[in-house]
């Protein structure tokens, strides 16, 4: 039997290593959004420790007008924080989405030249089967025809 040899396999090669490549930079891109994600929600985690120490300062006894006002000015400075935060993980994830994209187009062309190396691995198994069907064939009408002619 032949051997199968699919004369696109260089393709399917750049093909698959274009795929790995833009599963590495998609999972680098989730990354860095997880990382952006996780700084937005320290953010958010000390403007409420600051509220809660706001509440605290506005209770007590008696009232420290500085730490009230340094409270005051560092939940806004947090509020600045957070809005900006929210700008950079906005871009992180139209980033995401845009390598999603392309991963999506990259898996769908392997499989595509997947599919066209099956089918033609098909034809030549066919072929292959029609070349083994007629060289019986031959060789049945050879081995017929001289029984034919040994029997003369």
């Amino acid at each position: 039997m032949a051997r199968f040899n699919y004369r696109m396999q260089s393709v399917l090669n750049i093909k698959q290593k274009t795929e790995g490549q833009v599963k590495m930079e998609f999972a680098s891109a989730q990354s860095e959004l997880n990382k952006q994600l996780d700084i937005l929600d320290g953010y958010i985690k000390r403007k409420e420790h600051y509220l809660i120490e706001a509440e605290k300062l506005r209770n007590e006894e008696s009232l420290k007008l500085q730490d009230i006002l340094d409270n005051q000015y560092a939940t806004a400075q947090m509020d600045v924080m957070i809005s900006s935060q929210a700008k950079v993980i906005k871009e992180c994830e139209n980033k995401v989405e845009r390598v999603r994209v392309r991963l999506t187009r990259a898996i769908q062309e392997r499989k595509m030249q997947e599919k066209l190396r099956d089918r033609a691995y098909a034809e030549f198994l066919e072929e292959e089967k029609q070349e083994e069907a007629k060289e019986n064939d031959q060789r049945t009408s050879f081995t017929y025809g001289q029984r034919g002619a040994n029997t003369k």
